[in-house]
């Protein structure tokens, strides 16, 4: 029994460690089954910079998130889901790379920066988007802690798929201050 004291402890050190690990906990909790059925609702909270997908009255699942920064404000209101892509590229924010895939450019507006001599524009990739306003959706994105997005709600890779597989098109999405 004396000898297997070290290997439990450093078992319950591992076990705490990865158990205190965000993507761990989003990966085992976006992949539980739903308790509840009904109708799936999104409501978004940005002073808590929170989303929480609920399924007729019960909160099935929430997520942390990072919206839109200062300039790049997300819309508040009640919305839709208008529409979905599993592989969605940005039209507006990306890179320009050169014609054998090396970035000439990085993190480029092409509205505002040119484009290069012999190169094109890539759009940074918004895996999992669900569109509820012209231009502004829910998608897999970097979460710094803060609003940092171009207007858009970002969301970690599993928490913004079991979303994403949620949602259908009107699913309703209620965005507060």
């Amino acid at each position: 029994m004396m000898n297997r004291l070290p290997q439990f402890l450093a078992l319950s050190a591992m076990l705490m460690a990865v158990g205190g690990c965000s993507t761990v906990n989003d990966l085992i909790t976006s992949n539980l089954p739903e308790s509840h059925s009904g109708r799936a609702t999104i409501v978004v909270n940005l002073q808590e910079q929170e989303a929480y997908l609920y399924r007729g009255d019960y909160r099935t699942a929430s997520s942390r998130i990072s919206s839109g920064r200062e300039g790049y404000r997300t819309p508040i209101g009640r919305f839709q889901v208008i529409r979905k892509d599993e592989d969605h590229r940005s039209s507006l924010y990306g890179d320009y790379v050169d014609d054998s895939g090396r970035v000439v450019k990085a993190n480029v507006d092409r509205r505002r920066n040119p484009k290069p001599p012999h190169s094109h524009f890539v759009g940074a990739p918004m895996p999992y988007f669900l569109e509820f306003s012209p231009g502004y959706g829910l998608h897999q994105g970097y979460l710094p802690g803060v609003p940092a997005s171009h207007g858009c709600i970002r969301m970690p890779y599993w928490k913004a798929r079991q979303f994403y597989n949620a949602a259908h098109i009107g699913t309703p999405v209620v965005v507060k201050p």
